[in-house]
């Protein structure tokens, strides 16, 4: 057998059933041929004149990462947009100096896009305005996204492209906020609200939207990632956003294995994919990218963020006690459309932070497996962070597996204890613990841009569980550094039916790996964060090299 290329002298952490440790392995046309436990095999039954040989040197080798819950898409554009995130930004005058920036280089007309700003971080606790933004930008339409993705705030001339005045009706679940004399005050709440202002907002070029898919790819490539799920395409662009992922794969700008949620609304009557079953969906999607896209799911949303006090929870949150956050869609109806995309085959991927909104979720998807009984759906909910013993013991009966948005102990931790939840209900955040001992399938994830990409910081966060301020929150929810690594690795190809050809590393699968400075199963679990990627294999190929410590 001719092999395209030899690994030696590693560290091979397999992650298979035995939790094998190996030493080498050769790869044939993209796929693993033989695994050694000595660091260089005697391969005189193999012809490896033209083998690319990599030594390693004793770095460890690792599946590649398997990111289950991220948008690519957004975080590309947002590369381009001012940044508004903190701590950098401490006050309100921060985020508005900036923007005054941008005006004075920009066209008048020209839109100023930024994202990132927290109203509980800035030192005002609240949001910029359109009183603010307009004192520095009269002239142009300013967009500005909050952190969680769920809320934007913008200024009077964007609201006057929108068509947006105190008389706009927004559907359930979003708003335009007002002032104390029912002004619009350019904060923009949720999804629904968010859909109003998009067709007013500047649509780049395919071309751009391809080469901002690169640089967010490269990103991804240069954390270990091999497999990467958009978690919402068409939330912003609609159908656009398909195109441009599929080129950017087709050109090789996107080396990565893309699997794509697509919007729910772009699967209704009215939508151009309302006559597709998930099967034809899938089949079309790897058609057009010679397998390298493939339908993951129908997504849909059911309430919004924590952090925004949009969630929607059966408790009323801690520092306000009057408000429990709202369902995004009338539970009959929705019921019905999860129904019908389940009969139609797909999988469905629900956005669930607030345990009313993961009841409510399970509802829907457990009455839809009980009418219409099909076997291995792999249904899921996404976030799932407030989730009580009672649902996750329900998604166990129904197999319904969970993405836990991890991140969120370290980057709101402090918040969701002091201010959005109380000390109890904080504790149990994303609780890893009890699925492990429920047996239920899950992944964790980093909802970047939301959070920044790192299946490593992920892997420590579900370990160590520290928040920003570096208390420990939930001590009985950590789980073990092996079970986060499969939760990145082979449980994610689990989730996305593809366990059989990649989340492991064993003879016959695809050569996706990740190579690593250090071993997460050995070095201080403290430090697991810090391990540096050295390079990323997809295919056999080293698609991404660390150019501070390059292969041998």
């Amino acid at each position: 057998m001719k092999i395209d290329v030899m690994i030696k002298n590693a560290n091979i952490v397999t992650l298979d059933e035995q939790n094998t440790i190996a030493k080498s392995l050769i790869v044939s046309k993209g796929t693993i041929v033989k695994i050694f436990s000595e660091a260089e095999p005697n391969l005189d039954d193999y012809e490896v004149s033209n083998a690319r040989v990599i030594d390693l040197e004793g770095a460890t080798l690792l599946p590649g990462f398997i990111d289950t819950h991220s948008h690519l898409f957004m975080y590309g554009q947002m590369l381009n947009n001012i940044d508004c995130r903190s701590p950098e930004n401490k006050t309100i005058a921060d985020v508005v100096g900036k923007v005054r920036e941008k005006a004075a280089e920009a066209q008048p007309g020209e839109w100023i896009m930024g994202w990132g700003y927290d109203d509980t971080l800035l030192a005002e606790k609240r949001h910029p305005t359109r009183f603010d933004l307009d004192q520095v930008a009269p002239d142009n339409p300013v967009y500005l996204r909050h952190i969680s993705g769920h809320f934007a705030t913008v200024n009077s001339k964007a609201l006057e492209i929108a068509g947006v005045t105190e008389d706009t009706v927004v559907p359930v679940g979003g708003f335009f906020g007002k002032d104390s004399e029912g002004r619009l005050d350019g904060v923009v709440h949720e999804i629904p609200a968010l859909e109003i202002m998009n067709p007013a907002l500047p649509i780049p070029s395919q071309e751009a939207c391809i080469e901002n898919i690169a640089r967010g790819a490269e990103a991804y490539l240069a954390q270990g990632i091999t497999t990467c799920t958009d978690a919402g395409v068409g939330l912003d662009k609609g159908i656009a956003e398909l195109g441009a992922h599929l080129e950017a794969v087709n050109s090789g700008k996107n080396p990565l294995k893309m699997r794509l949620m697509i919007m729910n609304h772009l699967l209704r009557k009215d939508g151009p994919f309302a006559k597709y079953t998930a099967d034809g969906l899938n089949v079309e999607l790897q058609k057009l990218s010679a397998g390298r896209v493939r339908l993951d799911s129908a997504k849909h949303f059911q309430d919004g963020s924590i952090q925004g006090y949009t969630a929607a929870l059966r408790e009323p949150y801690a520092s306000r006690p009057s408000e429990y956050g709202e369902l995004l869609n009338e539970q009959e109806a929705f019921n019905e459309e999860i129904a019908d995309l389940h009969k139609r085959g797909f999988r469905i991927a629900i956005h669930g932070n607030g345990d009313r909104a993961i009841g409510s979720n399970i509802e829907a998807l457990s009455e839809a497996i009980q009418r219409h009984p099909r076997y291995d759906h792999r249904h899921r909910i996404e976030h799932v962070q407030t989730a009580s013993t009672e649902d996750l013991q329900m998604m166990k009966q129904f197999d319904i597996a969970a993405s836990f948005f991890i991140n969120h102990v370290y980057y709101w931790g402090d918040r969701h204890r002091e201010i959005f939840l109380g000390p109890e209900r904080a504790e149990r955040i994303n609780p890893l613990a009890e699925a492990v001992d429920l047996d239920l399938l899950f992944t964790l994830h980093s909802d970047c841009p939301i959070t920044p990409i790192s299946p490593l910081f992920s892997v420590w966060a579900a370990v160590n569980r520290k928040t920003r301020n570096g208390a420990v929150l939930g001590e009985v929810q950590k789980i073990n550094v092996l079970t986060a690594l499969k939760s990145m690795t082979i449980y994610g190809a689990k989730l996305n039916f593809e366990e059989n050809e990649k989340g492991t590393i064993e003879e016959g699968k695809k050569a996706d790996f990740a190579v690593l400075d250090k071993d997460p199963l050995t070095c201080p679990v403290e430090t697991i964060k810090d391990i540096t990627v050295l390079a990323t294999i997809i295919d056999g190929e080293v698609v991404w090299e660390n150019k501070v410590k390059v292969l041998s």
